[in-house]
């Protein structure tokens, strides 16, 4: 089981967070329920949106219907289009995972778990603005393996984390501790940094951020023998920095989930299992909510006021997930609680859009007769809140 369906798992899997306050006037809406067909099923990974409203994104596919994932494009209505397929996979890729990217013409940029013509080790994916679907960078292994998700530079370099590498971590699926890359325009790789089994972080999670010096943060998951999960800063060069270490009795566990944010000032925001922190420039380390109980929380988004948004996969008292708002005095605000038919596990957080609405998806419910699993059932759905 590769780490990503691991972590996956894991977070479908917590139960018995007490009740939290809920008040914030929005409207809910579900743009889109997955059916397991030809559109696809269980979107893992982070929707981006256009300044027309539309909304992209993709889904890891249904197994049984031997369909490895889609790429696809909703309207501000929630009408559906099949922008790629991955079919059975092969050289061009299946299994994507993680957000994808736009750029300001309208291409867009993916990653997969495996596939590709460089030994099924996942490949950097592009859509181009008449929706042309080609192979940007087929992984070998060395140069990185099962990539998940990335972020788009300033001058149109594409940045991102895989496993591989040249070093070996216990835990890792045999592919290796990880790196850090980058690829230019032309789609040509740099591995930034190499990650070992060691103090300095190994198996960084998917997300980074990249800020306007050019400086790279994320956390590393840390090898199941070993541990070395960390908070993480590389600058343009690769040069690594080790910000904060984990322990096993740091708040909310050893593993934090990646998706670091930062405001204004420098500060860093993260989730690791049931706990948001607060990392600042001079080193500090602070517990900002913990949720009762348990639980799993998604990566994190912050406004322009520095309030903080998210999800968690599922609670006892709302077994299906909920989003959440956390303003800078630490107060929480449940923004919508699932049931089930409008979704269940939302566990990649969501985005925002310029108006101030927020998108996500669920990787189970909707038409629970679609995709059923053990006690979960439903292909997933995208979502829509509207302050």
């Amino acid at each position: 089981m590769s780490l990503v369906k691991f972590t996956l798992a894991v977070l479908l899997a917590s139960v018995g967070l007490a009740a939290i306050p809920s008040g914030w006037a929005q409207t809910f809406t579900v743009l889109y329920a997955f059916t397991g067909g030809t559109d696809g099923a269980f979107p893992e990974g982070r929707v981006i949106t256009d300044s027309s409203g539309n909304v992209y994104g993709t889904t890891a596919g249904l197994e049984q219907s031997g369909l490895e994932g889609s790429v696809f494009k909703l309207s501000p209505k929630g009408e559906f289009t099949l922008l790629h397929s991955f079919g059975t996979g092969g050289v061009g890729g299946a299994v994507p995972t993680g957000s994808l990217v736009r750029t300001s013409d309208g291409e867009l940029f993916g990653t997969t778990l495996i596939g590709g013509s460089g030994s099924g080790n996942g490949v950097v994916f592009q859509l181009d603005k008449k929706n042309n679907f080609s192979v940007f960078y087929s992984f070998n292994g060395t140069d990185g393996a099962q990539p998940s998700g990335l972020i788009l530079g300033a001058s149109g370099n594409l940045y991102g984390v895989a496993g591989g590498g040249s070093y070996t971590c216990d835990g890792a699926d045999d592919i290796g501790c990880g790196i850090v890359y980058k690829l230019d325009p032309s789609g040509n790789e740099t591995v930034l940094h190499a990650f070992k089994d060691g103090k300095k972080g190994s198996i960084p999670n998917p997300g980074l951020l990249l800020d306007s010096a050019g400086n790279l943060y994320g956390t590393t998951h840390g090898s199941f023998n070993r541990y070395s999960a960390v908070i993480f800063k590389l600058d343009a060069a690769g040069n690594e920095t080790v910000l904060y270490t984990f322990k096993w009795d740091s708040p909310g566990g050893p593993v934090p989930s990646g998706y670091l944010v930062q405001d204004v000032a420098g500060n860093l925001y993260g989730t690791v299992a049931n706990v948001i922190f607060k990392f600042s420039p001079n080193g500090t380390y602070t517990t900002l909510y913990t949720f009762p109980d348990g639980g799993f929380s998604g990566g994190l988004i912050i406004d322009a006021a520095d309030n903080l948004y998210g999800t968690v996969g599922g609670t006892g008292t709302g077994p299906y997930g909920f989003v959440f708002k956390l303003d800078p005095s630490g107060n929480l605000t449940v923004l919508h609680n699932f049931d089930g038919t409008d979704g269940n596990a939302p566990l990649t957080g969501v985005t925002m859009d310029a108006a101030g609405n927020l998108y996500g998806t669920t990787i189970r419910g909707g038409n629970l007769n679609d995709c059923p699993n053990g006690n979960f059932s439903g292909c997933g759905v995208v979502f829509k809140i509207r302050p």
